[in-house]
């Protein structure tokens, strides 16, 4: 009597939450105390969140959710080991440790793509690219956004550069007023909060 031949056995997918729990772990631990803006916070509840926002949004598929989502995760775990120009030290992570979480190559090489993408100034290419940079600028149009940008002068004041208030204002200013988000997705979901905040520093800088 013939056998029915058995279907073939597909190869398990990548370990997302294993890698979400060594790098969350890693930035819980190691990142220093004095990155008020870029601690475990902006990864775990503001980048991350805003990226799987964005990928329902855009109506991206499982596998490009899951590239972005991990590039999220990483992207600047590069501040574990330096300050500037941490972006292709935090790709180098990623390279060196996605694969025991079953990640294929041409997967990680994507993320890479991804991290690097969000170095400033911004210059990505595609979907994706675009996606993880709006994710990265996603306070820009929140209502916390005054308060993530003190937490940001706070962070450059600790690393010996004192920014007075009104500079820092009119900087703030001119950043989030020549910015644009990439994505229709994050314009949607943005552009009126961050004309919001527009006005509120304009009225700052008035009672200067």
């Amino acid at each position: 009597m013939s056998k029915t031949p058995l279907p073939p056995i597909e190869a398990a997918g990548p370990d997302w939450e294993g890698a979400r729990a060594y790098v969350l772990g890693r930035l819980a631990s190691e990142l220093p105390a004095d990155l008020h803006y870029h601690g475990l916070h902006h990864t775990q509840d503001d980048v991350l969140p805003a990226a799987e926002r964005l990928a329902v949004r855009a109506g991206l598929d499982a596998e490009k959710t899951l590239l972005l989502n991990t590039a999220a995760l990483y992207h600047d775990a590069g501040f574990l080991f330096r300050y500037a120009d941490n972006e292709v030290l935090a790709s180098a992570l990623a390279e060196q440790t996605l694969p025991q979480f079953g990640y294929r190559p041409e997967q990680i090489q994507v993320i890479q793509a991804l991290i690097e993408a969000t170095h400033m100034p911004q210059y990505p290419v595609g979907m994706l690219q675009e996606l993880l940079c709006d994710a990265d600028l996603d306070s820009l149009g929140r209502e916390d956004f005054l308060e993530t940008s003190h937490s940001l002068r706070r962070e450059i004041e600790a690393r010996g550069t004192f920014i007075p208030l009104q500079e820092w204002y009119s900087r703030q200013l001119e950043f989030i007023s020549t910015h644009r988000y990439f994505s229709a997705a994050a314009r949607a979901l943005r552009d009126a909060g961050k004309e919001r905040n527009i006005a509120i520093l304009q009225r700052r800088l008035e009672e200067f």
